[in-house]
């Protein structure tokens, strides 16, 4: 089992060789796995690489609740389907809010506190959504601040935390303001039914489900991969993983998969023709195995890279600088938006062809038509990308 091969199935698997051109929003999440959002344009991208969809698509399937972004494994926020809304919400449990519970608690604020506020804030929803100073107001006396201590460790009042438990229960969901999923700005409303009231799935059958779902989208993989995107400790990753019947990639080799998708692994042919998709740093293809190395071919991995203030080599790096452009799962090419030129800047490892500069341009015409920007994160900025975005042009000039 050559790299090569490996790189092109796991490129397959995800999506991207065009077998999804015709699914729906709902249905390449489901398939290929829930998006990372963190304010930045992953999910977009993410549904206009494997399935062609656009901006308007994608924000009315949001509207409909066809998809949402919610708190889920590891206490982050996915864009996930609508069949695993309930799954999504059980195995983020014990994360994200309980984090924040533990550092409020050492400020003086008590569960009992939080739980008249969450009463407060549910009491307030009725049909429409509120924002956060609207909620703070019907909330009255319920609410305090923390001081310059609770600002100090990102809390400068209670109502988040009581925000996000209820979000990590299912009782509210947080709508986004302007309904795009690349901004945080947001609303919130109450989410009757609640997603997981016929939940009836134990914790530990819950991460079964998950570790179910992903193998299917990025095996082979392994262990230790599993147990960085689900959060979980040594022991309950294999536990979780233990009923699904997991076979290694070879003798010897940790990394598993199904024994049907090995056999289908096994008689795959990568394509010779070089398909290219310009994709997100934060693209699934990356982020649920994170080896970023693995998906680096040998003459790139000593390739010099613009990492913040300074240059690295592109295989002893966990995450992607940039986003990328990929070509049967290796990555080819590094690419950012410039907002004031209303172009991409980028570089490729391998010759430019028409196809290549075809690829660019057709997710730079619709970086500028749908998204008008390409953010990576919430605090990705022009202003911040700049000397990216100038490393990225001089190279691609070389």
């Amino acid at each position: 089992m050559n790299d090569e091969k490996l790189r092109a199935w796991w490129w397959h698997r995800q999506g991207l060789d065009g077998t999804l051109k015709k699914a729906s929003v709902s249905d390449v999440l489901a398939q290929t796995g829930w998006a990372r959002s963190v304010g930045g344009v992953g999910p977009y991208l993410t549904l206009h690489a494997r399935a062609g969809i656009g901006r308007a698509a994608t924000d009315a399937a949001v509207a409909r609740l066809e998809i949402h972004e919610l708190p889920s494994a590891r206490g982050c926020t996915y864009v996930v389907p609508a069949c695993d809304f309930a799954l999504a919400l059980s195995v983020g449990q014990g994360f994200g809010h309980e984090q924040d519970m533990r550092a409020a608690r050492k400020l003086g604020v008590t569960d009992a506190e939080i739980d008249r506020l969450s009463a407060a804030v549910v009491n307030a929803l009725g049909t429409d959504a509120l924002g956060t100073d609207e909620l703070r107001e019907a909330a009255g006396g319920a609410v305090r601040s923390l001081g310059p201590e609770g600002k100090a460790k990102g809390l400068t009042t209670t109502l988040p935390l009581a925000l996000g438990r209820l979000q990590a229960e299912g009782e509210i969901r947080r709508v986004p303001t302007d309904g795009r999923l690349d901004q945080q700005r947001y609303r919130y409303a109450a989410w009757r039914p609640n997603p997981l009231a016929k939940f009836r799935l134990s914790q530990g059958e819950a991460y079964t489900e998950l570790a179910r779902r992903f193998f299917r989208w990025i095996g082979p993989a392994t262990v230790a991969q599993f147990q960085w995107f689900s959060g979980l400790g040594v022991k309950a990753a294999k536990a979780a993983i233990e009923p699904l019947g997991l076979a290694p990639l070879d003798q010897g080799d940790e990394r598993l998969m199904f024994p049907e998708d090995r056999e289908a692994l096994l008689s795959f042919v990568p394509p010779k023709k070089a398909q290219y998709s310009l994709v997100s740093g934060l693209d699934a293809l990356f982020l649920l195995r994170r080896d970023l190395r693995s998906l680096v071919a040998d003459p790139d991995q000593k390739r010099s890279v613009f990492v913040e203030k300074d240059a690295k080599p592109l295989g002893g790096l966990a995450d992607l600088p940039s986003h990328a452009i990929v070509d049967r799962g290796r990555v080819i090419g590094l690419w950012e938006y410039d907002v004031d030129t209303e172009s991409i800047a980028w570089m490729a490892f391998v010759p430019r062809d028409a196809a290549l500069e075809q690829a660019v341009a057709a997710t730079e015409s619709y970086v500028r038509s749908d998204l008008q920007d390409a953010r990576s994160f919430s605090l990705d900025s022009p202003k911040s990308r700049a000397p990216r975005v100038e490393a990225l042009r001089k190279a691609g000039r070389s």
